[in-house]
């Protein structure tokens, strides 16, 4: 498992072809399927983005599609065979457009495109292009190839800055994004975990520069965002250039972007613990006792409690750093929500081990956590190691781990009940009336009497706290 952010999918929404409209031949559409985290998320808004200004739109109907691109993780091995299972769905709607005189073009980009190149198009032949996450930026000009009948392959890392050629909109085209956006400032990776593919699929850890970044949130804020939360595979480890022409952290940067008229919340995911450094940390901790616009929020991945465990999976860091860093948050901001990532059956993981991993979990309390069982990943270090955790014994160390981490969310959400908070109101809920918001510590909040407007920032009165989201009423 990466520590990149928590994973997510957004699937298309599926529809059978409809070989009588004809008409849709002429309209250029495409269907965007995201696997994995936040980032990918991002880049699949970008490459939308992207193919806007060659006449694309996008769409959640297959049938609609004229290009389908499928923007992949490779974290897990179940998520990479996934996408071969969706690709073997896809071609049969290819070849039926094809029937009736349409092309469809179907593309994969991502990790797994970036891992594995040329052999996606030996073993899928319905796949048309492949690219890599650093060369979306490219994406018009490779889809005219394909196009054209071209299989095309790109997957080396860009030498141009990619957010660089990203668009530019004025205000009047800007798309809409909702009141939330995510907004990647850092990409890659330097730290090499043994268990992690990210140094080989995204590359060396590169930052962008202040003036990028705060560009894009205006942009953002013009488009009726109202948070954003800051991306990276080590979003800590950014070092940008400011206004100033010295190099910025993070916390310099959080204070820079709360500046910015019209936006309300500000969050930042993922972290990593040897990122840490005393004058970083100092400045980014100042930003969350600083800045209200800085969420209640820490999501700083640990993977073990054991540091034998984590001296094997190269994380430079013992539990006790750990323990120390969630200290210091917690000493300026006693109320801020800790949530991690852990990896359960790692080669080498003891019982004693083990145990130490549920110990830390219960000092720290988290509001919320992602956990996994250990997957080899070809290509890294830890699939050279000999697998010394069975299956079955990795798989009732995640149960009751997650057991342990999802009595503590529970916790945390019950904790909530008869507090007031202010939420920020982001979707209609299933049912009339029904709103649903996000509270400062990132829980769903739904609104059973709500009639504000979507975007707007409301006080509530928690009334039931579930294992996965909180019940609140206006007041």
């Amino acid at each position: 498992m990466s520590e990149l952010l928590s994973p997510v999918v957004a699937e298309e929404q599926r529809s059978p072809l409809q070989p009588d409209r004809v008409e849709l031949a002429d309209r250029q559409k495409v269907l965007i399927k995201t696997y994995g985290c936040q980032m990918n998320v991002y880049d699949s808004e970008q490459m939308g983005d992207a193919l806007a200004g060659d006449g694309y739109e996008v769409t959640g109907k297959i049938e609609e599609a004229n290009l389908i691109l499928l923007n992949t993780c490779h974290i897990r091995e179940k998520a990479a065979e996934k996408v071969y299972s969706d690709i073997g769905r896809f071609r049969k709607f290819k070849e039926d457009k094809a029937a009736i005189g349409q092309k469809l073009v179907i593309g994969v980009t991502g990790c797994v495109a970036q891992a594995e190149g040329k052999e996606i198009l030996h073993r899928a032949r319905a796949v048309d292009l492949v690219v890599g996450p650093q060369t979306y930026h490219r994406l018009p000009e490779i889809v005219a190839r394909a196009l054209n009948g071209e299989r095309v392959v790109d997957t080396e890392y860009a030498t141009e800055d990619k957010f660089e050629y990203l668009p530019n909109s004025e205000p009047s085209q800007i798309i809409k994004r909702g009141v939330t956006a995510f907004l990647t400032i850092q990409e890659g990776c330097d730290k090499f975990c043994t268990f992690c593919v990210v140094p080989y699929t995204r590359g060396s850890e590169q930052s962008r520069s202040v003036k990028q970044i705060v560009d894009e949130a205006k942009r953002l804020i013009l488009s009726g965002v109202r948070e954003i939360t800051l991306l990276g595979q080590n979003v800590n480890a950014w070092h940008g250039q400011g206004p100033d022409g010295n190099e910025w952290g993070l916390g310099d940067l959080l204070f820079e972007l709360a500046k910015l008229s019209g936006l309300d919340r500000l969050r930042y995911t993922t972290s990593h613990p040897i990122d840490m450094s005393e004058n970083s940390k100092d400045r980014l901790i100042a930003a969350h006792r600083d800045l209200d616009i800085v969420m209640p929020y820490l999501h700083l991945p640990v993977q073990s409690g054991s540091s034998r465990i984590l001296k094997a999976m190269n994380r430079h860091h013992t539990a006790d750093d750990y323990l120390r860093a969630i200290d210091r948050f917690r000493a300026v901001r006693p109320d801020i929500a800790i949530s991690g990532d852990f990896i359960v059956g790692f080669p080498g993981e003891s019982e004693d081990d083990f145990y130490l991993t549920l110990d830390l979990i219960r000092q720290v309390k988290y509001a919320s956590a992602f956990s996994f069982r250990y997957s080899s990943r070809p290509g890294t270090p830890g699939a050279l190691m000999k697998e010394t955790v069975s299956l079955e014994t990795a798989s009732e160390r995640l149960q009751e781990l997650q057991a342990l981490l999802n009595m503590q969310q529970y916790d945390f959400n019950k904790q909530c009940v008869e507090k007031t908070m202010n939420v920020l109101v982001e979707k209609p809920g299933k049912r009339p009336g029904q709103l649903i918001a996000r509270s400062p510590w990132l829980q769903s909040v739904i609104l059973n009497n709500g009639t504000d407007d979507i975007g707007d920032i409301v006080p509530v009165k928690i009334i039931e706290g579930s294992p996965n989201s909180l019940i609140g009423i206006r007041v």
